[in-house]
C-alpha cells in the first residue's frame, strides 16, 4: 500500500490544538467566530433564498410543459441544473454543526460525499452543454449537427452518466477503511486520499473551465452569419446562463484553489494551520452561497420565468 493511502494520521487542526500563546488563543476563538458567524448568515439568508427561488423555478417549467406539452432545450438543461443546485442546497445543511463537524460514520460521510459530487459535476457540465446550444443558436450549425442539437434528452442523459462515473470514482478515493468509525464529516472528506482532490480538480474545475472559456472566446471572437442578431442583443436574450457561468467560475476558482491546498498539505504529512481550516471552511459556504445564487439569476433573468 502507498503511504500516501493510509490516512489515519489526519485531523483538523481545531480539534489537534497544541495552544501555549495567548495570541495562538485569541487568534482561534477569533476564526471560530467567523466561520459560526458565515454560517448563519448563509443558513438565514442564502438558503430560503436559494430554495425559494429553485421551488418556483420548478413550478414554471412543470406549468409551462403541462400548458404547452413541449420543453425547450434550454429550459430542460435549466431544469436539471435546477434540480442539480436544489439537492446541493439540502446537502449543505451539514455545514449547520460549524464551527463544529458533522458527526457521522466513515460509510455515511461517502454516500453524503457521493451526493454531493454527483450534483457538482452534472451541475458544471449541465452548464458547458447550456453554453454549447447557446453558441449553436448564434453559429447556426450544417444539417447533420442541426439535427443531433434537436436531442437535447440525449445529452442530459450521458452528462448524467458521466457525473454518476465520476462521483462513484471519487466514493472509491475517500478510501475504503474503517467504513464503521465515527469521523468528523465535511461533504469532501478530509480523510480522502489525496487523488480524491486531484481527480475533482481535473474534472471538475479544469477540464470545465477550459471548455467554457472556449464557448466564450468563440462567442466574442467569431463573426457571426449575417442574418445572426447582434451580440449584444444575444446576450440580452439569454443572459441568465451567462452570468451563471462568471459566478460559478469566480466561485469554484475559490473552493478549487483550496482543495488543491490540502492535497500539498495531506502529501506533505502537514495537518496545516486553524487559518487554513478557517480558509476552507469560508471557501465551502462560498460553493454553497453560488448554488443559492445561480437559482435567483434563473428566476430574475431566464425569460420564462421572468
Amino acid at each position: 500500500r502507498m503511504s500516501s493511502h493510509n490516512m489515519t494520521w489526519i485531523s483538523y487542526p481545531s480539534k489537534d490544538l497544541g495552544l501555549t500563546s495567548p495570541e495562538e488563543i485569541e487568534a482561534f476563538i477569533a476564526s471560530q467566530n467567523i466561520i459560526s458567524r458565515l454560517m448563519h448568515c448563509y443558513i438565514a439568508f442564502f438558503v430560503p433564498t436559494g430554495l425559494i427561488a429553485g421551488t418556483c423555478i420548478l413550478i414554471i417549467f412543470i406549468k409551462n410543459y403541462l400548458q404547452y406539452k413541449v420543453i425547450e432545450n434550454l429550459d430542460l438543461l435549466l431544469l436539471n441544473f435546477n434540480i442539480s443546485n436544489i439537492i446541493m442546497i439540502f446537502l449543505s445543511f451539514t455545514v449547520i454543526t460549524r464551527p463544529d463537524y458533522l458527526k457521522a460514520t466513515h460509510l455515511t460521510c461517502t454516500v453524503l460525499s457521493f451526493f454531493f459530487n454527483f450534483s457538482y459535476f452534472n451541475s458544471q457540465y449541465v452548464l458547458i452543454l447550456t453554453l454549447l446550444i447557446l453558441l449553436l443558436k448564434r453559429f447556426p450549425p450544417r444539417t447533420a449537427l442541426s439535427k443531433a442539437t434537436q436531442r437535447p434528452i440525449l445529452y442530459v442523459g450521458f452528462v448524467l452518466i458521466y457525473a454518476f462515473c465520476l462521483s462513484l470514482t471519487e466514493a472509491v478515493l475517500v478510501g475504503t477503511d474503517n467504513y464503521h468509525l465515527e469521523t468528523d464529516c465535511q461533504l469532501d472528506p478530509l480523510f480522502a486520499w489525496p487523488e480524491y482532490e486531484i481527480i475533482k480538480f481535473t474534472f471538475g474545475f479544469g477540464i470545465p473551465s477550459f471548455l467554457q472559456i472556449l464557448c466564450f472566446t468563440l462567442l466574442f471572437a467569431k463573426e457571426a452569419p449575417a442574418e445572426a442578431p447582434a451580440l449584444q442583443e444575444h446576450i440580452r436574450t439569454y443572459p441568465a446562463p451567462y452570468i451563471i457561468s462568471i459566478t460559478i467560475f469566480i466561485c469554484r476558482l475559490f473552493y478549487n484553489v483550496m482543495i488543491l491546498f490540502r492535497t500539498t498539505c495531506k502529501l506533505q504529512k502537514s495537518i496545516g494551520t486553524p487559518k487554513n481550516e478557517l480558509v476552507m471552511n469560508i471557501a465551502e459556504i462560498v460553493l454553497f452561497c453560488e448554488s443559492c445564487a445561480s437559482l435567483v439569476f434563473i428566476l430574475c433573468f431566464h425569460k420564462p420565468c421572468k
